[in-house]
């Protein structure tokens, strides 16, 4: 695929007067950074920072059967946020294997409309599938590809936010952690405000028309927000210790083992959702691996796909990794036997090179809590 023929974000042109380095991701022509990744790292973990994700795909599902319809197709229970409106919800779909389809986040915005946030790699996987489990489900399904998403993040985010857009986003303020609220400023002013993200520290992730991003991303620009690429993105959410979907898990994987049986609501024996009789087998056999944080002991970088050697268990693997920049030491993800303990070895480079098993998140809120 050409430059010409990627996908661009209503924000496309903004990338390019700050001077975005742009690069192919998953089909869309994103910043992966505006100079320094590193810059914008430390950006966002001291000040404030501002990410594109208008290719994130926003779908709202509307109909009496909405929850109903949630509660099978999703392993946590929905039921939980039934009725709380603004309440968010994260979540994995799985297969009938038990095999993580996407992760997602649910806004229970009223008892007949709830929003769903999917990630873009696997949109139309996920919209064919949605689609496929509805049924005679009184649900209709819209893929809002008129909306735009700009996630606002660091411990400045909010107030900067707030300077930034008055009136646009007022009420936010008032937000608690794992919610939203629905900001209508006349037909053609919507925003979509949800104190959440993917970087470990707080903000927003707001959502407004199309024609109407650019506007917001230069507003926010103007109250000292700083704009940051996919680079930062990818550092800031394996230091708070957030999954990647297609690295961390995929259709091969369960959740189980991969560091999110807690986003499995077993509680209701009634409650038949996709994959649930796969993972009770799964338990009732004995999960196998772990996931884990490993940060390295010396010099060298953690991959992707590095072998990792528990001795007396087995073997394991990588399945993200980096450099931090916030505690300068390679960290990563990894599925390894159960039995680990708190050592074990990573090949890299044909060498073995000792690692720390530790528990996720490494950072959170700007505080290192793994070391």
């Amino acid at each position: 695929m050409t430059q010409t023929e990627l996908k661009t974000t209503p924000l496309f042109n903004a990338h390019q007067k700050m001077g975005a380095k742009l690069v192919d991701f998953g089909g869309w022509n994103m910043p992966v950074h505006y100079g320094s990744q590193i810059e914008e790292h430390h950006q966002v973990r001291k000040d404030a920072g501002m990410f594109d994700v208008c290719h994130m795909t926003i779908v709202d599902l509307r109909g009496s059967d909405v929850i109903a319809y949630l509660s099978r197709l999703l392993a946590n229970d929905v039921a939980k946020i039934a009725g709380k409106p603004g309440k968010a919800l994260y979540s994995c779909m799985l297969n009938n294997e038990g095999g993580v389809i996407d992760d997602l986040i649910i806004y229970a915005m009223a008892p007949d409309w709830v929003r769903v946030i999917v990630n873009s790699a696997t949109r139309e996987n996920d919209l064919a599938w949605m689609r496929s489990q509805l049924g005679d489900n009184a649900v209709e399904l819209t893929e809002r590809d008129d909306l735009a998403m700009i996630a606002v993040q660091g411990p400045n985010a909010r107030v900067l936010a707030g300077k930034a857009l008055g009136d646009d986003i007022a009420g936010a303020e008032e937000l608690k952690p794992f919610n939203a609220i629905l900001i209508n400023q006349g037909a053609d002013n919507e925003r979509f405000v949800a104190r959440t993200g993917y970087t470990g520290e707080d903000g927003y992730e707001i959502v407004c028309a199309n024609e109407q991003a650019e506007s917001v991303w230069n507003g926010l620009y103007e109250a000292g927000v700083r704009p940051c690429g996919l680079g930062a993105r990818d550092t800031l959410r394996l230091e708070a210790g957030m999954n990647l979907y297609g690295s961390d898990m995929d259709e091969t994987t369960s959740p189980l083992e991969s560091g999110l049986s807690w986003t499995v609501d077993f509680s209701d024996p009634e409650r038949h959702f996709i994959g649930r009789e796969a993972l009770e087998k799964q338990k009732n056999n004995g999960i196998k691996y772990k996931f884990v944080g490993l940060i390295l002991n010396g010099k060298g970088v953690l991959r992707a796909h590095q072998k990792v050697i528990v001795e007396g268990e087995g073997e394991g693997e990588l399945t993200s990794g980096t450099f931090s920049p916030t505690m300068q030491k390679a960290i990563g993800f990894a599925r390894v036997p159960v039995g680990a303990a708190e050592h074990c070895q990573v090949e890299i480079r044909n060498k073995l090179l000792d690692a720390k098993i530790v528990k996720l998140p490494f950072v959170r809120n700007g505080k290192v809590l793994s070391g």
